[in-house]
């Protein structure tokens, strides 16, 4: 599964579960981490580890696709799940405006996703 393709798929998994503020970014020619990555914003800690296992169980069930690393989980504040080509990023609020990674990769491509 190519990078688009799973990094949409995950914007719309996190869309079905109530994500706030979901952003795909392109950073492929950036960075040699990833192709992409998807920021999403829950609002409390239950939610954020409630996207988690969501895109985790989807895309397990659909794609037989499970996460390279998973980091994070126990806080619940900040669980980065690492797909190779698209790192996941889910949130708290106050998290997320403390590390700020949206102005950090504000050079990559914002990839407008149709969430509707």
């Amino acid at each position: 599964m190519k990078g688009l393709e799973l990094s949409t798929a995950i914007a719309k998994i996190l869309d079905e579960k109530k994500a706030r503020e979901i952003k795909v970014l392109k950073i492929e020619d950036l960075t040699i981490v990833t192709d992409y990555i998807v920021i999403a914003t829950g609002t409390s800690t239950t939610q954020v580890k409630s996207l988690a296992d969501e895109v985790d169980f989807k895309l397990n069930q659909l794609y037989s696709l499970q996460p390279t690393r998973v980091e994070g989980y126990e806080s619940k504040n900040w669980i980065l799940m690492d797909y190779d080509t698209v790192i996941v990023h889910i949130f708290h609020p106050e998290a997320r405006d403390y590390y700020n990674l949206d102005k950090l990769w504000a050079d990559g491509e914002e990839v407008t996703i149709d969430l509707e």
